[in-house]
């Protein structure tokens, strides 16, 4: 195989994974810094689907002041009871902020025990607390109006952490079938197949859908929890996200059509000219029944007895005998002794006609062994062994037989 094949590698590009050993972070903080717009990143052009960073992006946070400090505290972040530390409320108020969407989570992830948890900036809960707006909020009462929102049951946390990812996803997108493909990964699969009709253009945009952090939990018992977290759930937000979506479906259809495989043309089929049948051909018919042949008039056929068990029965069978009448010449037939009297025909009584009679069909051979009734069983054998006697001793053989009246010599 020739060297040429194979395309030279990059060296100004490395994964995710030696970038986050290159700048001393955790691979979960790069991730983040990454969603965030900290890093930027290209797109994997062998087809993997991934994101790659360049060796220069990777010198410019080098080269900025307190790294890798600085990246750190943008990526950090705490839960619940450690965000209320840090600013100073108590962990009830801190989790109703974040219900009425006034805390934006930045992470999410389910724990063994099947509970949601939401992770927070730092540096946002600081900027929050600093803002002096927000002082009722922090340490007044609650006003009115946000009270009854939580009466209702209001919760935007998953909503906005989707928001976010949308964000993180379409400053990654470079065309708009890859924001068409980042606006359906938020919507179920049958919104996107009302949206985008056509075949084609759907898988095309299921191809770019990225997948994101909390759909790898698919397949695992609580794949339900990640669904409703991943997925738009609001009405309002399902039909923001499918206005979006069609309209980016048309933008890119303009730009540049879905790809659609090659259409094959067949040539033309040539087809057998067909042909006369000759007049005199040999043709395939229905098989004929055989019609039953009438016994000529002059001819009597004997009737069977019924047969009677026992092999003896099976030899007596009678055969059919034909019965030729003779004929006699000059005069009248002889009447047999003792003949019964010969009436005189009557008059109104009609006329006796001799009837053939016709052969009845033979009986079908059942095809498999044991289905109806087995055929009568040969009687040749029997027939032979009847024929030949008595079987002799060897004394009768050897000693001839004695006439009567006479009696054997003695040796006296």
């Amino acid at each position: 195989m020739s060297a040429h094949t194979f395309e030279p590698v990059r060296t100004d590009i490395c994964t995710l994974s030696r970038a986050a050993r290159e700048l001393g972070v955790l691979r979960g903080e790069l991730d983040l810094a990454v969603q965030l717009g900290h890093v930027r990143t290209v797109p994997d052009e062998g087809g993997g689907g991934g994101r790659l960073v360049e060796r220069a992006e990777i010198a410019r946070l080098r080269a900025q002041d307190g790294f890798p400090d600085k990246l750190k505290d943008r990526v950090r972040v705490v839960g619940t009871t450690e965000g209320a530390e840090l600013m100073e409320i108590s962990a009830g108020r801190f989790t109703r902020l974040a219900r009425l969407g006034l805390l934006v989570p930045a992470k999410v992830y389910v724990n063994r025990y099947g509970a949601v948890v939401w992770l927070y900036l730092t540096e946002e809960l600081k900027h929050f607390a600093a803002v002096s707006e927000n002082a009722q909020l922090l340490k007044g009462r609650t006003p009115e109006t946000l009270r009854g929102q939580l009466a209702e049951g209001v919760d935007l946390r998953a909503r906005n952490w989707r928001m976010r990812q949308l964000g993180c996803l379409l400053r990654q997108a470079e065309d708009p079938w890859a924001r068409a493909g980042a606006l359906a990964a938020l919507l179920p699969p049958v919104e996107v197949a009302d949206v985008v009709e056509d075949p084609y253009e759907r898988a095309w945009v299921n191809r770019l859908r990225p997948a994101l952090p909390g759909q790898t939990l698919a397949g695992t018992s609580f794949a339900h929890l990640a669904e409703r977290i991943t997925t738009a759930q609001d009405a309002d937000e399902i039909d923001w996200l499918r206005s979006d979506l069609a309209h980016s479906v048309e933008e890119a259809r303009a730009l540049s059509p879905a790809p659609r495989p090659a259409v094959r043309r067949a040539g033309p089929t040539t087809r057998p000219t067909p042909r006369p049948i000759p007049p005199m051909a040999r043709t395939v018919t229905a098989p004929v029944a055989p019609t039953p042949t009438p016994v000529e008039p002059t001819e009597t056929t004997a009737v069977p007895r019924p047969a009677t068990s026992g092999p003896m029965a099976e030899a007596a069978e009678p055969t059919a005998r034909t019965v030729k009448p003779r004929r006699i010449t000059g005069g009248c037939a002889p009447e047999p002794r003792h003949a019964p009297e010969r009436r005189a025909p009557e008059p109104d009584a009609p006329e006796r006609r001799h009837v053939p009679r016709v052969r009845p069909a033979p009986a079908p051979v059942p095809r498999f062994p044991g289905s109806g009734q087995a055929p009568p069983r040969s009687t040749r054998r029997l027939r032979a062994w009847l024929r030949r006697g008595p079987a002799r001793s060897a004394a009768e053989v050897r000693v001839p037989a004695v006439e009567s009246g006479r009696q054997p010599a003695t040796g006296t």
